[in-house]
């Protein structure tokens, strides 16, 4: 039979990318599940990469909060609300556990799971679930979302993280460049221009050449002025999330400040080496089934001599290694 799960968990990009292991276990050990999503409209295209997705659920919190008493606004808010009560589902499953999940969890027909009051970063939102279930908070964000879905299921995990991205990665071929990351949504993120011109210098040596991210003009404008002259960097246009995730995942390795793209980066199995400086990787290291490596801590910024050692143990992988995670091969 049929067993209708609804997930609950709308942003943000690296959080969505942490859930897709948790959506693969449930495919994997909850016979018949049909598993709806409702996510950020802006992030849309994450959970639909994942063939286990049955449909996926635009919501606007983002858009909404804006004008939220606007008459398109109530409009939006309603087909919503009329479009969830509408379904019965067997397990709504919140993996949020914050107060802007609960209201659309409590929007849902279904047995409500969630986090328990120790275990919600919200503890309020625990009061609102029908079962609620305890997983330690400090581990990593990818264990704590599957120890949440196998609690939710009765079931017990095993094995590496498998993301489910192969819509993505299927057939790509690895080509000789780096795609950087240099932005982040806080300035307090940001490494010195100075040691990111150290590791320009060594990906070159080895062959290289630069493809930078950003997301918005001002991140256009510092990617560009990091790279002036360079004629082997480029700064790529404003894309989608599904054309950025294809950049990444033909990418020899990827350097990036802790930002989503980054943890998308090691999801697609891409070597990748994240720089920590306003946050904590103890909760959020990057995890994928390539080489990664999360380096720094809040407060403490990695050295430009700890990001090139791991760049090197990066690029020392095995090339067959690395089509063997992409189904694809490699051009040098």
């Amino acid at each position: 039979m049929t067993k209708r799960i609804l997930i609950v968990r709308t942003s943000s990009l690296g959080d969505l990318v942490h859930m897709l292991p948790a959506i693969s276990d449930i495919a994997r050990h909850v016979p018949g599940a049909q598993i709806d999503w409702v996510v950020e409209e802006g992030f849309a295209e994450i959970p639909a990469w994942h063939p286990s997705v049955h449909e996926v659920i635009p919501v606007a919190h983002r858009r909404w909060r804006k004008h939220w008493w606007s008459a398109e606004t109530r409009a939006e808010r309603a087909a919503l609300r009329q479009k969830l009560s509408e379904r019965e589902y067997d397990i709504v499953l919140d993996m949020q556990a914050l107060m802007k999940s609960v209201w659309l969890v409590r929007q849902t027909r279904g047995q409500r799971h969630g986090l328990d009051l120790r275990s919600a970063r919200e503890p309020l939102a625990s009061f609102f679930y029908d079962v609620k279930h305890t997983v330690k908070f400090w581990q990593p964000a990818v264990t704590r979302q599957r120890e949440l879905a196998a609690a939710a299921f009765g079931y017990v995990y095993e094995g590496s993280p498998d993301f489910g991205l192969e819509a993505i990665t299927n057939g790509v071929t690895v080509m000789p460049y780096a795609v950087i990351m240099p932005s982040a949504s806080r300035d307090d993120k940001l490494w010195p221009e100075a040691d990111w011109h150290r590791v320009f210098t060594r990906l070159h040596e080895h062959g290289l050449s630069l493809k930078l991210l950003s997301g918005n003009a001002a991140e256009t404008a510092r990617a560009k002025s990091l790279v002036a002259g360079d004629e082997q960097a480029e700064v790529l246009p404003r894309m989608s999330l599904t054309d950025v995730a294809k950049v990444l995942a033909g990418a020899r390795i990827m350097v990036g400040l802790d930002s989503g793209l980054t943890h998308l980066s090691a999801g697609l199995g891409r070597p990748t080496i994240g720089i920590y400086k306003a946050s904590t990787p103890v909760r959020t290291p990057l995890e994928g089934p390539a080489y990664t490596a999360s380096l720094g801590e809040r407060g403490s910024a990695p050295s430009a001599e700890t990001v090139l050692s791991a760049i090197g143990q990066a690029l020392d992988f095995d090339d067959s290694s690395h089509a063997q995670f992409t189904g694809g091969d490699i051009v040098s």
